[in-house]
């Protein structure tokens, strides 16, 4: 069971777990342990007890996550259904009691269905604004990525006939070690275009 309430003046787990406790017994389901987050807002990355419950199930400790409500559990639909994923590839199934889903049963697998579509459309979205953005970007003149930084090639050619590896090279000049590399490819081919770093 998991439970969450977001700060601890006057919120109490109590009532969740308390529901929590009496699906449970109706289904003859024994409390494998109970889970509290408590005085942790959802939209926070960490939360600890969350995490050894997450623990708990990859170790196999669980066979059914019960919790309140989803907004106890996940901070947004993206984590509900990277967790339900997750379950579902561990064999292990979830139980929303408001909501009325529970994924070993066809009702509460469809649901599950249909966030993951509703997730994945969100995501297509996201990346589909994020393009646009960068073509926006580009049509006005903006360079898009790491700004350019000149190699002095005459100083990577004497380091390397000096017997310096790439790495020392790298170092010495201030740049990446793929930048590095691709300066000295281009030294051996003057044709090739002029170094730059990204």
């Amino acid at each position: 069971m998991y439970a969450r309430v977001s700060t601890n003046n006057g919120q109490n787990p109590e009532m969740q777990l308390g529901e929590l406790r009496a699906y449970c017994d109706r289904r003859g389901w024994e409390i494998a342990g109970e889970y509290v987050d408590q005085g942790i807002c959802g939209a926070q990355e960490r939360r600890p007890t969350l995490g050894r419950l997450l623990a708990d199930c990859r170790r196999r400790r669980v066979d059914v996550v019960v919790v309140y409500r989803y907004d106890r559990f996940a901070r947004s639909l993206r984590q509900l259904v990277n967790a339900l994923e997750d379950f579902r590839a561990l064999g292990i199934d979830f139980v929303s009691l408001h909501e009325g889903v529970d994924t070993s049963t066809p009702n509460g697998r469809l649901v599950f269905g249909i966030f993951a579509s509703i997730a994945e459309f969100e995501r297509e979205l996201i990346r589909d604004r994020v393009r646009s953005g960068i073509a926006a970007a580009k049509a006005k003149g903006k360079r898009i990525g790491r700004p350019k930084t000149a190699v002095d090639a005459s100083r990577l050619v004497v380091l390397r006939a000096q017997g310096h590896s790439w790495r020392n090279i790298a170092g010495e000049l201030n740049v990446g070690l793929a930048t590095v590399y691709r300066a000295g490819e281009c030294s051996k081919n003057p044709a090739a275009s002029p170094i730059a770093a990204d």
